[in-house]
């Protein structure tokens, strides 16, 4: 007897950067969010995503120093994925672009940016724009 129902396959996109390790992240945003609420201050957001790394073992460093900009990553987790944390009424065009100019500067590729202010999080990601290719498509724009 045949049914229609699927098989239970978890598949994802070979171009999905570091799928399990993100999947980890989000399921700690989503436990530090139901924790904590709404209304607390990054800094005590980032103390129980780090407790949770901790418990977890996975590999971060956090208030990571890059290069003499001044520029400090809130976490770089397992040297792949770049955390930038906020609690704030809505996230602006500049903190996507503060993600992304970090991802520049440590040549990483990924980035989650997460604000913890909103009732529902929806964490971010954000992929490094590779700069050749883009100054590439910019010269063969300005060719035509």
């Amino acid at each position: 007897m045949e049914t229609n129902i699927r098989k239970n396959t978890k598949t994802t996109s070979p171009s999905v950067l570091y799928p399990e390790l993100s999947y980890d992240l989000v399921g700690i945003f989503f436990d530090v969010h139901k924790e904590l609420g709404l209304y607390g201050r990054e800094k005590q957001y980032a103390d129980a995503i780090e407790l949770k790394l901790k418990l977890r073992n996975i590999p971060y460093e956090r208030e990571l120093a890059i290069s003499d900009s001044g520029n400090i990553l809130d976490f770089l987790v397992d040297r792949k994925i770049i955390l930038e944390l906020k609690s704030k009424r809505m996230l602006t065009p500049d903190d996507f672009r503060q993600t992304q100019h970090y991802l520049q500067e440590t040549q990483m590729r990924l980035g989650l940016l997460v604000n913890f202010r909103e009732k529902n999080i929806k964490p971010v990601r954000i992929v490094r724009i590779d700069t050749v290719k883009k100054l590439q498509y910019k010269n063969e724009k300005e060719s035509q």
